[in-house]
């Protein structure tokens, strides 16, 4: 997974302003949904619930204020903060708790979602394949969709400016306990109850703006 690096070399405060991204305060929790992990029902697969009490509370899906001049619809995430923003109108926004990539694969740039899909199929990239030989076996096919698929029970597909998939995805997961970890190899993960909410809110095109900083 390499992703162009289109914001390296600024500086923090840098990359916010350039991705419009400045807070003019701090991020009030305005609702929470700590009762939304429990056991879900969805595509014929059975979603067990998450023990959200083992989960620290920052990382529960809220809606908070958030002040920034992108538009509503705008996906921001920021990945030292362990928080993806889904932009909403007023000032707010739905913040969720995330999983990011290990040091080393960590990214940053901009993108935009140009397509998702419920229960993907997972197709490991070659050059995960060359570190992990384990997954050869779906080099070919890829991993059928369920439970213990990596992407979990939705996935954005993130494609840069030019139309090119830069094989980053904004995913689902059943390991719950890495949320607020680097611990992924570069995707974005969120909890599958998170994932299928931010999933029905996204549509996909070049408005699907999605913005990653570190």
């Amino acid at each position: 997974m390499k992703f162009r690096r289109t914001l390296s070399g600024l500086g923090l405060a840098a990359v916010l302003a350039l991705s419009g991204c400045v807070s003019g305060g701090p991020e009030i929790s305005r609702q929470i949904y700590t009762s939304e992990y429990g056991a879900v029902k969805d595509g014929g697969y059975n979603i067990p619930a998450v023990p959200i009490d083992r989960v620290p509370k920052k990382y529960h899906r809220q809606i908070v204020s958030y002040f920034t001049k992108e538009k509503p619809g705008t996906i921001i995430v920021n990945t030292k903060q362990r928080h993806l923003y889904f932009i909403l109108p007023g000032n707010k926004a739905v913040r969720y708790g995330i999983g990011v990539g290990r040091a080393g694969f960590a990214w940053e740039g901009e993108a935009y979602v140009k397509w998702k899909q419920p229960w993907p199929r997972w197709h490991p990239p070659k050059e995960m394949i060359a570190r992990e030989p384990r997954l050869k076996k779906y080099a070919n096919g890829g991993q059928d969709p369920g439970l213990s698929n990596p992407l979990g029970a939705r996935a954005l597909y993130l494609f840069d400016k030019n139309g090119k998939d830069t094989l980053y995805r904004l995913h689902g997961s059943p390991e719950w306990k890495s949320i607020g970890t680097a611990a992924s190899s570069g995707c974005i993960r969120l909890m599958n109850q998170d994932v299928i909410d931010l999933y029905s809110r996204v549509k996909p095109g070049k408005d699907a703006k999605v913005v990653v900083i570190q």
